[in-house]
């Protein structure tokens, strides 16, 4: 027996109806899980070899695992399964820095992010290479003394210490780059402008000056064999203060002085007490005696 075309309408209407509910409630389920997207704009960021890995965009209900190779090496995960758009690489790249690296972010879904492997294909975007002797960016230099005596000004710059190895200790600039790493000093006179300069492949500078007149200077770090990444930030400027170590010296002088100046007034005032007192002493001995 057929089933009357209007008994039939109402079945029909509910079973597209639960096929309609049921893909909305499959859409918002893959809207909670998240849909990987591969990572853009990967970056190197490094100076004096601490390294970090940038990229974009901030993940929505996915995550992020970074891997790194040398040219030589297999790859190895880091910063596994995160949500930061960035990945500190230094422990790694540390260990020699004259290699070339290359990195990867993989996107992928959290229950897909373990330290074993990877369910499926994930997403990944390859960084640029990234070698960091070439590459890391020189901090700004600290001068660590300084000392004008007379025509001369002696500066030292301090030999900074990076997070570079090796043989099991850290590096400093100096141990990584050798005679490469050189330092220009730009010094001039407190009450002028006009700047003269001076550079040494050591950390040390002995310049003549004018006797008596403040200077002011700062240096900069240069790798001149390096093609990008030469230069550093300038130092703070640090300044010498001859007027300071004059009026020290006259102060100490003027000082001197007066104390000396009391020493003798109170020693001359002690004197003439003391020859008051004899003086009446002796009055006194040489009286002749009252006869009641």
């Amino acid at each position: 027996m057929t089933t009357p075309a209007w008994l039939r309408l109402p079945r029909l209407e509910t079973a597209v109806a639960r096929t309609l509910l049921l893909g909305w409630v499959l859409a918002r389920v893959a809207d909670a899980e998240g849909t990987p997207v591969k990572a853009y704009n990967l970056t190197w960021k490094s100076t004096n070899f601490k390294t970090i890995l940038e990229w974009k965009p901030k993940p929505i209900n996915y995550v992020y695992t970074v891997q790194i190779s040398s040219a030589l090496g297999d790859w190895k995960s880091k910063c596994f399964s995160i949500t930061d758009t960035e990945c500190d690489l230094t422990d790694e790249i540390a260990q020699d820095v004259y290699q070339t690296y290359l990195a990867r972010v993989l996107s992928l879904l959290p229950k897909n992010s373990n330290n074993t492997g990877f369910v499926g294909d994930p997403l990944y975007s390859n960084s640029p290479e990234f070698t960091p002797y070439l590459e890391t960016q020189l901090g700004q230099p600290k001068i660590q003394s300084f000392k004008q005596v007379g025509t001369k000004l002696n500066v030292t710059v301090q030999d900074t210490q990076t997070l570079a190895r090796g043989n099991g200790t850290s590096l400093s600039l100096r141990d990584v780059f050798g005679k490469n790493l050189s330092y220009t000093l730009y010094y001039w006179r407190a009450s002028a402008t006009g700047k003269k300069a001076a550079t040494t492949n050591t950390n040390e500078f002995l310049i003549d000056v004018d006797k008596g007149q403040d200077y002011c200077f700062l240096v900069q770090a240069e790798t001149p064999s390096r093609k990008a990444s030469k230069k550093s930030p300038e130092s703070i400027i640090q300044c010498t203060r001859q007027e300071k170590g004059v009026f020290r010296q006259m102060f100490l002088i003027v000082v001197a002085v007066v104390l000396i100046i009391m020493f003798v007034i109170i020693l001359s005032l002690s004197l003439h007490k003391c020859r008051k007192a004899k003086a009446r002493q002796s009055g006194k001995e040489s009286s002749p005696l009252n006869i009641a």
